[in-house]
């Protein structure tokens, strides 16, 4: 190889390797203030999410609402990692749970929850039965009421919308389960 073809290799490697650091510092600035790409990691969420399903998550301006399901980072018990949990009240409002009944009602209105995996049963951990949510706060349940820890377990309660990484739009994989997250 003589010295021309050496400068134009050359030259050529560093043109990639521009394009390839443009293409990362885009990547990075959409996953920080746009949205992500999440894995499930639980049973909690079942019907809606299956366990190792991808999602993605946005970000950008999201305000927290009720029945949207979300993905939060608040240590808790054991759970230190991400968590995913649908949003049944905001702030202000009333929250009450009747486990014989098997229903939750939001200021005085009993939820219609087509979602849920099964009929509630009490839960093995000391729990909220009723609570006014604070403002800037949000009461979150998975959808798998008997196979979640979430807002009825007294050391999670109200979680502050702070620590809502986003909200959890669409399933990409597996390929069966994939479509909008309602």
């Amino acid at each position: 190889m003589n010295e021309g073809q050496k400068i134009r290799l050359c030259r050529s490697l560093y043109g990639w390797l521009q394009a390839l650091v443009g293409v990362l510092v885009v990547l990075v600035l959409c996953f920080t203030f746009f949205g992500r790409v999440m894995a499930v990691d639980g049973h909690s969420m079942e019907p809606t999410l299956e366990d190792r399903s991808l999602m993605l998550v946005r970000r950008a301006g999201y305000t927290p609402a009720a029945g949207d399901v979300v993905v939060l980072r608040k240590a808790f018990g054991l759970t230190d990692g991400p968590i995913v949990k649908r949003i049944v009240a905001t702030g202000g409002q009333r929250v009450e749970i009747d486990y014989r009944a098997g229903t939750v009602t939001v200021d005085g209105q009993v939820l219609c929850e087509p979602y849920i995996k099964e009929a509630m049963a009490q839960p093995w951990y000391e729990n909220l039965t009723a609570m006014t949510v604070p403002e800037g706060c949000v009461f979150v349940l998975g959808d798998n009421r008997n196979g979640s820890n979430d807002s009825r377990d007294v050391t999670l309660g109200a979680v502050d919308v702070r620590y809502i990484l986003g909200k959890a739009e669409l399933v990409f994989f597996p390929p069966g389960a994939s479509g909008l997250i309602q």
